[in-house]
């Protein structure tokens, strides 16, 4: 028989189909999100319920993942659907949600980072309610909730659209960007000399808005040194150089008229000429390039445009000798930096001294790294090494993989281990070699000692002070000598030594 596509998943169900969209999927994730160690959270738009309960089996059973996986959110599931929407938007289970028309419209999902289109949409308003389910922000606490592995705030969604949904129908929607080929950079140093093209000052805006929910607490702080003014701030003085109302209400008051009187063509002129002025001022050669750095850093474009095929699966020798390269250019950085550099100059030096590598010292090698060399980032070197030797885990961040990084540079370890399975083997050393003498740890302090090496494994250094802290507690020092009486100080000391050797 021929059947057309409007009868597709209606009068007509082809496997294949759905079996090819969600495989593709699955298979493009490390591309899409990379360094994420679970699916991010996913809508999958579906025609009917029929059709819903097809999609529904296909992941399932692509993913090899339980029912608590992937769940149907409409008016004829089985489970209350206002509790599978609430587990979709605050526990870690279900990661993908299929629906029809519950979740398209008013229901917010603020984790949700993922869109799949699997039918078409006629209606332009409704297309755009569809797409709005993914425009929620959510700061990186609050998306590690349920996504654990997120490192950063929530900057972006991405559409999937297996079925031309963007293609078929022109929405309304009015992009901020609009300079998609112009860098950063070129855009700032635009504004500054002078440039009066309204393109660039909306683009601008937008990227500015974008970057500024991607800085740290301390980058933004920088920024607000640099330019008097935050990046948001910016923002609003960059869109209000074009905006009709604030040139209007300028105008009159520059000229002091009334509320009600219209200002001359020349007057409004004026006005707007003042406002792109206003904009240009803040920025400085300093700050364009203190942006265009941070830019390097956060910065990650995801094309939904130009869709691949694959071609070869495999390790390619290109590949290993850029990833061989990227090693190279690393080690060459922490060699050239070891005597300028206070913890490069404590792992190069004897082996006892490592144990007063500090949490600060180790941030302070990743914020050169960041401004000097941004692609020299650690989680790029890792998958460098990865495809040279054989590496075992991955980090829990960046400060661990860095500190797993120098250990390797310098010869300490003979292949990239984790630092905090090495801390873990450390810790069985050190509590065999005590247990085995006259002195035997009670559960109970062998428990406090797990606690410690946890947090010396992520900190890299424990200060007797750190213990009135998390994850030890109020009163934690009391409690420590209450478990270790005067050998307390002796035993903090022998840790932060035994651990980081």
């Amino acid at each position: 028989m021929t059947y057309s596509g409007k009868q597709l998943d209606r009068k007509v169900v082809n496997p294949s189909q759905i079996r090819n969209v969600i495989r593709a999927f699955r298979d493009k994730l490390p591309e899409i999100f990379p360094n994420r160690q679970e699916v991010p959270k996913t809508l999958i738009f579906a025609k009917d319920d029929s059709h819903a309960d097809d999609i529904i089996k296909v992941v399932r059973e692509e993913f090899d993942e339980g029912n608590a996986f992937c769940k149907k959110v409409t008016y004829k599931t089985e489970e209350d659907p206002k509790s599978v929407l609430a587990q979709f938007r605050n526990d870690y289970y279900p990661r993908i949600a299929v629906t029809v028309d519950m979740i398209a419209t008013g229901t917010d999902v603020k984790p949700l980072e993922c869109l799949i289109f699997m039918r078409d949409v006629r209606s332009k308003n409704y297309f755009d309610q569809m797409k709005g389910r993914g425009t929620r922000t959510l700061e990186q606490d609050d998306l590690k909730k349920v996504t654990p592995s997120a490192q950063s705030t929530k900057t972006h969604f991405v559409i999937v659209d297996a079925v031309g949904v963007t293609k078929s129908l022109k929405t309304d929607t009015r992009a901020l960007e609009r300079k998609h080929s112009v860098a950063i950079k070129d855009l700032m140093m635009g504004v500054m000399m002078g440039a009066e093209d309204e393109d660039a000052f909306v683009s601008l805006a937008s990227r500015l808005t974008r970057l500024e929910r991607q800085m740290s607490h301390q980058e933004q702080e920088k920024l607000q040194e640099l330019s008097g003014e935050s990046a948001g701030e910016i923002a609003r003085v960059l869109l209000n150089a074009y905006n009709p109302d604030v040139i209007l209400d300028k105008a009159r008051i520059d000229n002091q008229l009334s509320k009600v009187d219209t200002p001359t063509q020349g007057q409004t002129e004026a006005a707007q000429k003042a406002l792109i002025r206003e904009a240009a001022v803040i920025f400085t050669g300093e700050l364009v390039e203190y942006v265009d750095n941070v830019r390097k850093v956060h910065e990650q474009i995801i094309d939904t445009v130009n869709i691949d095929r694959v071609t070869f699966a495999g390790w390619d020798q290109q590949a290993q000798d850029q990833a061989q390269s990227l090693i190279e250019n690393f080690t060459q950085f922490i060699e050239a930096n070891k005597d300028e550099i206070t913890a490069l100059q404590i792992f190069y030096n004897q082996p006892y001294q490592r144990r007063g590598v500090t949490y600060q010292m180790i941030q302070e090698v990743l914020d050169i790294l960041k401004t000097q060399k941004p692609y020299l980032a650690p989680l790029q070197v890792w998958q460098a090494y990865e495809q040279v030797e054989q590496v075992s885990s991955n980090p829990i961040s960046e400060l661990v993989a860095l500190v797993s990084l120098i250990r390797r540079v310098v010869g300490i370890d003979t292949k990239l281990t984790n630092y905090a399975a090495t801390v873990n083997r450390n810790f069985q050393e050190w509590v065999f070699r005590k247990q085995a003498g006259a002195l035997k740890f009670s559960e109970e302090q062998v428990n406090w000692l797990r606690t410690i090496k946890d947090y010396i494994a992520t900190s890299f250094y424990l200060e007797s002070g750190d213990l009135e802290y998390e994850p030890f507690g109020m009163g934690g020092t009391i409690k420590m000598y209450e478990l270790f009486g005067d050998e307390m100080d002796t035993i903090i000391q022998e840790l932060n030594e035994a651990l980081a050797a």
